[in-house]
């Protein structure tokens, strides 16, 4: 299983002055994490991982995992990965390795079937149970017989008839938003500051920090007491709010976000101080 220096590759393929992915550390034994990571490189794809032995053993899967048995989806397999590395969500630098977007997919725990092991990986197979987010049920890794010269190990990942099983829906398809921060691709693509990077997440947690200090203060201290009177200003102006619209077809791609509105009234209030308007 995992070797005392499991994660040298995943090191020596970074570096870390320049990317916000966590340096490369051996962890304690005995967990069984999983995670599923989007990552928009050279080619899309997601990044499925296993915790064992301390690592995140890791298979980049091409067109994603498919809930539906009949796929086989070609599962590549990449180097160990630390277990930081399963709260990962940002941008990883152009010209870096593995340069793109990536999204935290899916996460939970795993565990092999009855009878079956994590050691079963280093047979070439691995029959598994997922409790995750969007993936759930038994699944099954298989590694395929290698062709001469070929450098990459590849894998066919598949779901078993089960429960969880849907021949209907594409998994893929409709679940376009990460488990962590319910942003798209786009948006964590967009976060500059990178605020779900590992080197964002300090500030963000001092800028959190700060607003709670102040809106404990305003509460200590609330507009009106000691006879001060609240300020009054111009009402806001109206602005028309957002109405349901009939159409024939909704937008496609991964930018768009769709959501059900329902016929009915929309209320606008105005407040300026002591001023209220109801619009």
């Amino acid at each position: 299983m995992a070797r005392k220096n499991a994660l040298a590759p995943y090191n020596a393929k970074r570096d870390f002055a320049r990317t916000h992915e966590p340096k490369g550390v051996m962890a304690k034994k005995g967990g069984n994490s999983f995670v599923v990571q989007k990552h928009e490189a050279t080619r899309l794809h997601w990044d499925f991982r296993l915790e064992v032995d301390g690592v995140l053993k890791s298979w980049a899967v091409t067109k994603g995992p498919s809930l539906n048995p009949a796929d086989r989806r070609l599962a590549v397999r990449t180097e160990d990965h630390p277990l930081s590395y399963g709260d990962f969500e940002g941008t990883i630098p152009k010209g870096e390795y593995g340069g793109g977007t990536v999204m935290l997919w899916d996460r939970g725990r795993w565990e092999p079937v009855e009878g079956k092991s994590a050691a079963d990986i280093d047979k070439g197979h691995l029959h598994f149970i997922l409790h995750g987010e969007r993936m759930k049920g038994e699944w099954l890794l298989v590694r395929m017989k290698g062709r001469p010269g070929e450098k990459r190990e590849n894998w066919l990942l598949r779901k078993i008839e089960d429960g969880e099983a849907d021949t209907d829906r594409v998994l893929v398809d409709r679940a376009l938003t990460s488990v962590l921060t319910g942003r798209s691709m786009a948006e964590i693509a967009a976060d500059r500051e990178g605020t779900q990077s590992l080197a964002g997440a300090k500030g963000q947690a001092f800028a959190q920090k700060m607003q709670a200090a102040r809106e404990h203060n305003a509460a200590l201290k609330p507009e009106g007491r000691k006879g001060t009177r609240p300020k009054t200003g111009a009402l806001p102006r109206f602005v028309k709010p957002q109405l349901a619209t009939l159409v024939d077809a909704v937008p496609e791609g991964h930018d768009w976000l769709h959501e059900i509105k329902f016929d009915g009234y929309r209320a606008l209030i105005a407040v300026a101080g002591v001023r209220i308007s109801v619009q």
